[in-house]
């Protein structure tokens, strides 16, 4: 029992272990291979979901730059946006239409995981966090420049390409790290966080008209792809210490509600969205209102799908049930049981 202790001790992320550590943890993980690595199903599965959302970046684009409904529905939408932003949101959202507004609350947010990591002596997970940060940055200034834009109506907005928004991309990443980092008591709460920013921030880019709804909803597709794709590779970093896996309520309900109202808020977007496009190509007065509430309603809904299904997934790859760990305390008695 001596010895389990110490393994729980150091399979929290000390990857700086003694050799007679490392081979008694190599002993554990040939009878219990979950001490170092989650469910192959549960990889698999994320890899799944990235690729699934990548590919829904791409048909966005495809919908919202290469067709003529796509480039009016975003030119509606984009012009009167403004307009159509209720007041008691607006001092939220100009909150964010400062061109460093977005950075310093990225910023911020990549400090909390960086000083928590470095606590937890999450190394492998803080290598990959930062990976994907990269990857988010980069990727808005390669797309920018490669992905074409033709001209298919006589747009008010800018001709030259927009998509995928950096900004939003850039916030829904923040997000995505602080949900990753954190223990699991706090994912809940970080998943909360996370989708009131990208949320707000998606909004604030289209009404300050940096960017077109395609561009926003591409962005949060691209970085809740890379999110997955990341917790594929979950080491044993990037999971919970032997003896302290278990379920959680507050993820449960939490990603349950996400993904069951985003679900059905972009269901409910796309239903309006495709009743209002018989007015689309005249910029009717009865479609604008439809093209401003489809367009919220989609983006909070997409938002809170995204994270819904990243705090469930992050915690399966978390916590999986192994032998190992889920040597701890024994169950207490049910209540007024003698």
């Amino acid at each position: 029992m001596s010895n389990i202790s110490d393994v729980q001790d150091t399979e929290a992320g000390q990857e700086g272990a003694t050799p007679a550590v490392e081979d008694l943890s190599a002993q554990l993980a040939q009878s219990d291979p979950l001490m170092i690595r989650p469910h192959r199903s549960s990889r698999v599965l994320c890899a799944v979901i990235g690729v699934v959302l990548l590919l829904a970046s791409a048909i966005t684009w495809w919908v919202g730059v290469r067709t003529v409904t796509g480039q009016e529905y975003d030119d509606l939408v984009w012009t009167h946006f403004h307009d159509a932003v209720p007041s008691w949101l607006t001092p939220a959202l100009s909150l964010f239409t400062n061109t460093y507004a977005v950075p310093a609350v990225a910023v911020v947010l990549a400090v909390i995981v960086i000083v928590v990591s470095v606590l937890r002596k999450r190394w492998w997970l803080l290598g990959q966090l930062f990976v994907f940060m990269v990857v988010c940055a980069v990727i808005p200034r390669l797309l920018k420049g490669a992905l074409p834009r033709p001209v298919l109506i006589n747009s008010l907005a800018s001709q030259s390409n927009s998509a995928p928004s950096g900004h939003t991309l850039l916030a829904c990443a923040a997000g995505v790290i602080l949900v990753c980092a954190v223990p699991r008591a706090w994912r809940a709460v970080a998943a909360v966080v996370a989708v009131g920013i990208s949320f707000l921030v998606a909004l604030s880019v289209v009404d300050g008209q940096w960017h077109r709804p395609t561009d926003t909803i591409m962005a949060l597709l691209i970085a809740g792809g890379l999110a997955f794709i990341m917790l594929a590779f979950t080491r044993r970093s990037g999971m919970d210490a032997p003896g302290t896996r278990m379920s959680s309520a507050s993820v449960q309900i939490v990603s349950s509600v996400m993904i069951t109202a985003g679900v059905l808020a972009c269901a409910y977007g796309a239903y309006v969205a495709w009743q209002i496009q018989p007015g689309l190509e005249f910029s009717a007065q009865w479609a604008r209102s439809g093209a401003h509430i489809s367009f919220m309603v989609m983006q909070l809904g997409l938002t809170a799908l995204i994270f819904g299904l990243l705090l469930a997934m992050r915690h399966i790859t978390a916590s999986p049930l192994s032998k190992i760990g889920l040597v701890g305390a024994p169950p207490a008695p049910p209540q007024g049981v003698a």
